[in-house]
């Protein structure tokens, strides 16, 4: 018992007051369950909201094994610190487009080295060689650059300005769940609920067809220490 009052002391005090004005077992729309984030948050700083999907899928076969990016209609609130891995033209391109950080073989010695300030990592395909060796310290961040996210590319003007503009990216992990930040909570509802239709979109044309049965199980909005409000997954 001792590890569930915990648990309970965890929570806090304004965590459990928070969760008393979402009604237990309702599934809201968008636009309720965005208002309602936005109602109970209780953190001193502006947090991010996020949106988390649990998908039937079976992430053992991989046509069932979501990945992507989607730019958002409203950004996410936050300067994402771009680099990108490129040589000569398409660094110079790169540099214009308003890459933070742009080089080759040095960016790769930086980052062996332990330097990880950043939120995307670009990459022109020439590069990827080189890129491939940072493999254990970006792949477990989600931060090696993919062609399926278009962050491996030989447009890096377009891709550092959509990943500066508030491009996600989004993939699906071991149990199927995908989460993805849609902004911040000073935002105001209809620019959440925009970012959160984009999503809505991209995860449901994005259903494999060997999926049978429900797709999405359970979708839900949430402020970074927030409680979690659910949506109705039958409309969606």
């Amino acid at each position: 018992m001792q590890g569930g009052k915990n648990q309970m002391a965890k929570k806090g005090k304004k965590y459990i007051e928070a969760s008393k004005q979402i009604e237990a077992g309702k599934a809201y729309g968008a636009e309720e369950a965005l208002a309602l984030v936005k109602k109970v948050d209780f953190a001193k700083f502006d947090a991010t909201v996020e949106v988390a999907y649990n998908l039937n899928l079976d992430t053992k076969q991989a046509d069932q094994q979501l990945r992507g990016a989607v730019v958002l209609p409203n950004g996410t609130g936050k300067e994402q610190t771009v680099i990108v891995f490129a040589k000569g033209q398409k660094a110079k391109d790169a540099e214009a487009a308003g890459a933070d950080v742009v080089g080759d073989d040095d960016l790769v010695e930086r980052i062996q080295s332990g330097w990880l300030d950043f939120d995307v990592a670009i990459a022109t395909p020439d590069m990827m060689a080189q890129v491939g060796r940072l493999g254990r310290v970006l792949g477990p961040k989600g931060l090696m650059p993919n062609p399926k996210t278009g962050t491996v590319t030989m447009d890096v003007t377009k891709a550092v300005k959509e990943s500066k503009a508030g491009k996600v990216t989004y993939r699906t992990d071991k149990a199927g769940n995908v989460h993805v930040p849609i902004g911040k909570v000073s935002f105001e509802e209809k620019a959440l609920v925009e970012n959160f239709n984009t999503i809505k979109d991209v995860i449901v044309k994005a259903r494999p067809a060997s999926v049978k049965g429900q797709y999405v199980k359970h979708v839900s909005v949430a402020s970074t220490f927030g409680p979690s409000v659910t949506l109705d997954a039958t409309a969606l």
